[in-house]
């Protein structure tokens, strides 16, 4: 007898229920049965979602979202074949919609798949695996996961697979590892190239398809094109080029770069083939893509001179005007390869196609042809008076417009034809005029190292051009490449030379950059010292400082050696100082078309306060430095009178520093208030800018820039060099008893003195 409220212990039965048959009729109960842990529950609830996924994209989602896809995964790998099969099912339609692969890929399914493809699973598995594994591959972290996992080589074996549907889904697997660089080498190396090679006698087009698009891909690399052609490639796809024309030909000119595979189609009657595409074509397409293969076989100079002997030139320009652009980018790549040639370059002359073709195809907005049509007129201009033709039909204008495209072929091509063809000072001015001098500084700042090279390889041609290189100095090019020339990932000679050429043909801009002229630097009137500048600064113009208010910075010193043309007839108001020379307290000085009244002009260190003056006419008072032209005269006078090299140096170097305040002991330098001098001049001009000879003290800088002025006038060798803390000196070159020696010229302590270059004496006059 139990006692009230006490149970027995409940122990487990062995006996089992009789079978039941269980419906679902909603897709959660389904879903629930896939944890079920009896075989056939789980056969019958993976055959009903398999149905339910394959009725819509709808019903997939709802199954993701009752939590089908887990259970579904780790079915996959159960011992009963059923139940993997219908698994694989389901997840393998599942997984063509997008959302799906999404939530599969955080699953890591991927290896199990993997390790279900092998030959003693059913062709039904390798169907599903293999398409799971195509909507997976789409991604690049599964196209890595799939190589990781070693995924490829049982892919790549599954192409022998009797089953076209197994074939498709790995093609699609292989053609999306293909997109990632490192994949395509796998595949050479896994031995895919005679499997694929198999399938072009597919007789589904959607596999031949899938095949050319992968050997597109994966014959860019050498190593791959060699196997292509050990494995008699060229001639699966040469025998059924008729019906895979397309696809084909594309492959065809990944591989007509190296000689031996032209060599090989041409000897198989390929090229006969591919130029009876281009003059009978079925569709446009064909034609292009045979126009493409020309191309490619062009860019071999054995093979251009083939391609000459077939004539191929006259074909090709025909092409150039057809509709299609497609055809007409492809004609104008293979002319831009073709025209490299010598006897090509004669053969389209002599057809009578002239540059207008190449010139109007600038104008089309295909970046492609663009880019070709300035590549050929590149290659024609090398030969002179192929260039002088191109020049006459307004080339350069037209390269304007193209130098401003964001395509990086066309920027790196145009640039190239500018800096061929801006040959002489009237194609260079053209080229200025037409405005194509700032798009040109502008690819300076690119940040494809190619567009710089070619940016700085056509700055260099225009700055041959003196208008040319101030306007592009004023542009900021010196700044750019002055930022590129200090860059040691962007440095290189092109930019080096683009720099000097610059500069060479500016020289203010030179001595401020550089501290530096050599003797062939010859100043000439205009020349200005601004000054050094910082890397990066610009070094503004000589009119733009005449239009600065006066302020407390260095003088900007200028040359002006001979007498300017008068402006037209104006009259100028200047109020003269009371300790003037000045005879009348309001001073009137007339300027004629002509000629100036030069009795009452006062003389240059004398000249007044201006009163409410342009920049343009404070620039003209100060042209007519009278007394830098009273030394240039003395010096021509005296100085060359003399035949010792030496004692003309010695010389010149008295002159220079009686015109500037004389011998100044080293011990005093600080009682030599040149500072004050300069200061009193710009306040009497209102003008930082200061003629050279109206400068009465002068220290180091001012007058080693005069000594190289009259030096340069009289046609004597000096360089001028810039220190530190205001100093500056020339360094000249003498021969004495057969042998060259430099000596640096002592312009302030002991003027007319020449210090032996590396001495005590020449390094204490160059540093404080």
């Amino acid at each position: 007898m139990v006692k009230k409220g006490k149970k027995d212990n409940a122990t487990p039965t062995k006996e089992t229920f009789d079978p039941l048959s269980v419906e679902g009729k909603t897709p959660a109960t389904v879903v629930l049965l896939l944890s079920s842990p009896e075989e056939d529950i789980l056969i019958k609830a993976c055959e009903a979602i398999y149905a339910f996924a394959d009725r819509g994209d709808e019903n997939k989602i709802s199954l993701m979202g009752l939590g089908a896809l887990e259970p579904l995964c780790q079915l996959i790998n159960h011992c009963n074949k059923l139940i993997r099969r219908h698994a694989f099912m389901t997840l393998g339609i599942m997984s063509t919609h997008a959302e799906v692969k999404n939530a599969l890929m955080k699953l890591n399914v991927i290896p199990s798949i993997i390790d279900k493809l092998s030959p003693q699973e059913e062709t039904v598995i390798h169907e599903f695996g293999t398409l799971c594994l195509a909507s997976l591959s789409v991604d690049l972290i599964s196209t890595a996961q799939i190589l990781d996992n070693n995924g490829l080589p049982p892919v790549i074996q599954l192409l022998s697979s009797p089953d076209p549907d197994v074939v498709k889904n790995s093609l699609e697997i292989i053609f999306n590892q293909v997109q990632d660089y490192p994949s395509r080498g796998v595949i050479h190396e896994l031995g895919a190239i005679p499997h694929l090679l198999a399938q072009i006698k597919s007789e589904f087009p959607v596999i031949q398809q899938l095949v050319l698009k992968i050997l597109q891909n994966i014959t860019r690399d050498k190593d791959t094109r060699t196997t292509f052609r050990e494995k008699h490639g060229f001639e699966t796809l040469i025998e059924d080029l008729h019906d895979l024309h397309a696809g084909s030909l594309q492959v065809i000119a990944n591989c007509l770069n190296d000689c031996e595979c032209f060599q090989l189609i041409h000897k198989g009657g390929g090229l006969a083939q591919l130029m009876e595409f281009i003059l009978n074509p079925p569709l446009p397409e064909i034609q292009a893509n045979a126009v493409t293969c020309i191309a490619r076989v062009a860019q071999s100079s054995k093979n251009r001179n083939l391609l000459h002997e077939q004539n191929v030139e006259k074909v090709l320009v025909e092409l150039l005007s057809v509709k299609d652009d497609g055809v007409k980018t492809a004609a104008s790549q293979a002319v831009a390869e073709m025209s490299a040639n010598l006897a090509s370059k004669e053969i389209l002359r002599e057809l009578g196609w002239g540059h207008e073709q190449l010139i109007q195809l600038l104008k089309e907005k295909c970046p492609v042809t663009v880019a070709c049509s300035a590549a050929t007129l590149s290659n024609m201009a090398v030969q002179d008076d192929i260039r002088y033709s191109i020049l006459f039909q307004n080339a350069l204008p037209a390269l304007v417009e193209p130098l401003k495209s964001t395509d990086t072929k066309v920027q790196i091509s145009t640039a190239v034809c500018v800096g061929v063809l801006a040959c002489d000072t009237a194609s260079r001015t053209e080229f200025k005029n037409a405005g194509g001098l700032p798009p040109l500084v502008n690819l300076l700042d690119s940040k494809y190292k190619e567009v710089q090279k070619t940016a700085c390889l056509a700055v260099e041609a225009c700055a041959c051009d003196e208008h040319s290189a101030v306007e592009m100095c004023v542009l900021g090019a010196l700044e750019k490449l002055q930022n590129i020339t200090q860059s040691e990932k962007q440095r290189t000679i092109l930019s080096e030379k683009a720099m000097t050429a610059l500069v060479n043909f500016n020289l203010p801009v030179k001595y401020s950059l550089m501290g530096i002229l050599s003797p062939t630097d010859l100043i000439t009137d205009g020349f200005y010292d601004a000054g050094k500048i910082v890397a990066g600064q610009r070094v503004l113009s000589l009119e733009e400082y005449y239009g600065q208010p006066v302020n407390q910075h260095r003088a900007i010193i200028v040359i002006n050696t001979t007498n300017q043309a008068s402006p037209p007839l104006k009259a100028c108001f200047i109020k003269c100082p009371p300790n003037s020379r000045c005879i009348n307290k309001m001073y009137v000085v007339l300027y004629t078309k002509r000629k100036k009244k030069e009795e009452n002009k006062p003389k240059a260190k004398d000249l007044p306060h201006t009163v409410s003056q342009s920049p343009s006419e404070k620039q003209f008072m100060m042209l007519n430095d009278s007394a830098l032209q009273a030394l240039v005269q003395e010096a021509k006078e005296t100085v060359l009178e003399l035949h010792d090299e030496m004692e003309q140096y010695s010389a010149l170097a008295r002159m220079v520093s009686q015109a500037m305040g004389g011998e100044v002991d080293m011990e005093k330098m600080h009682t030599f208030e040149w500072t004050l001098d300069i200061s009193k001049l710009k306040f009497q001009l209102q003008s930082n800018v200061v003629p050279i000879g109206m400068i009465s003290k002068g220290t180091y800088y001012h007058r080693a820039l005069l000594f190289k002025c009259l030096a340069d006038c009289m046609g004597l060798s000096c360089s001028l060099v810039r220190g530190e803390y205001s100093r500056a000196w020339n360094e000249v070159l003498v021969l004495k008893n057969g042998q060259a020696r430099r000596y640096i010229v002592d312009l302030m302590h002991n003027p007319g003195s020449l210090l032996k270059v590396n001495t005590p004496a020449a390094e204490h006059y160059q540093s404080i």
